[in-house]
């Protein structure tokens, strides 16, 4: 079996930079280093944000600077506030679809049953997921009014769908009987299969963004099944662009898409530093963002 490693001890931020400056990191104004360390991490910054600059000995390439990275970093932060309100409006037409659409369906306690799903195991697991959310909600008044205001204390399919986290709603969906699954995919003008690989993974990407996690050079966990003429043209499915291309979908009656484009473009001339493809982006991104 293979020695396993020993964590490394702490380090000072004087120390942090000192080290940095023995593997080749340019680090001309160290004040500015200082205060930088001291608002971000060390491991949120310079462990996320060095990939791709260093060497196979663990040195910096030459001519990387601290600021470079700092820039990779906000970069990212201003990256994810472009992305979320996009993902909010697909997270908020899911939740309204599927809600009416299973109320209409089902009857408005119809989800407790388990014959209305594909899966009974699945479903146990799913009451048990709204059972701790209704927990963690038990103070909002909407959930306070029907729990003693109305029988049985329930909570009617279209009211709990709004205390589900995007990722328990992207597995009830996923749960659901193909046939109802195409109703709600059909609302969105795509087919089911598409949607319940989409819905699974923009929720992914959507906690990325809630965690302030990277999403600039890193490959997802959860990918998305791409249209054969993305995948076709070698969008790959690991990276956020492919992830956008799902977004732009769901989104394509939106008058504000083409504005979301653009400030893509503008946020990536303002970031010189940016290396785009290590997000999946090709040449002449924008033609299938827009077409």
């Amino acid at each position: 079996m293979e020695k396993l490693k020993k964590h490394q001890p702490p380090m000072s931020i004087k120390k942090q930079i000192e080290n940095l400056r023995t593997i080749g990191l340019n680090i001309e104004n160290e004040e500015y280093a200082e205060k930088i360390l001291n608002d971000i991490s060390y491991f949120r910054l310079i462990k996320a944000y060095s990939l791709e600059l260093k060497i196979k000995n663990g040195n910096y390439r030459e001519n990387i600077t601290f600021e470079q990275i700092v820039e990779l970093y906000l970069f990212n932060a201003e990256f994810r506030q472009l992305i979320f309100p996009e993902i909010e409006k697909i997270e908020v037409n899911a939740r309204c679809r599927i809600g009416n659409y299973v109320s209409e369906r089902y009857g408005v306690i119809g989800y407790k049953k388990a014959d209305n799903f594909q899966n009974s195991e699945y479903h146990k697991i799913f009451l048990k997921d709204i059972e701790e959310e209704l927990r963690r909600n038990a103070k909002a008044p909407f959930v306070k009014n029907f729990q003693e205001n109305y029988e049985g204390g329930e909570l009617p399919f279209y009211a709990l769908v709004e205390v589900f986290s995007f990722g328990t709603l992207s597995k009830f969906y996923k749960n659901m009987l193909n046939s109802d699954k195409k109703a709600v995919a059909k609302s969105f003008g795509v087919g089911y299969t598409y949607l319940e690989s989409w819905l699974e993974s923009i929720s992914y990407v959507r906690n990325v963004c809630a965690h302030y996690g990277r999403l600039y050079n890193a490959k997802l966990s959860k990918t998305p099944t791409l249209y054969k003429e993305y995948s076709q043209a070698g969008i790959r499915n690991n990276r956020i662009f492919g992830v956008l291309l799902c977004i732009k979908q769901l989104l394509k009656d939106d008058d504000h898409w083409k504005i979301f484009v653009e400030a893509l473009e503008a946020l990536f001339e303002k970031y010189e530093h940016v290396d785009i493809k290590t997000m999946g982006f090709p040449e002449k991104w924008e033609e299938f963002m827009l077409s």
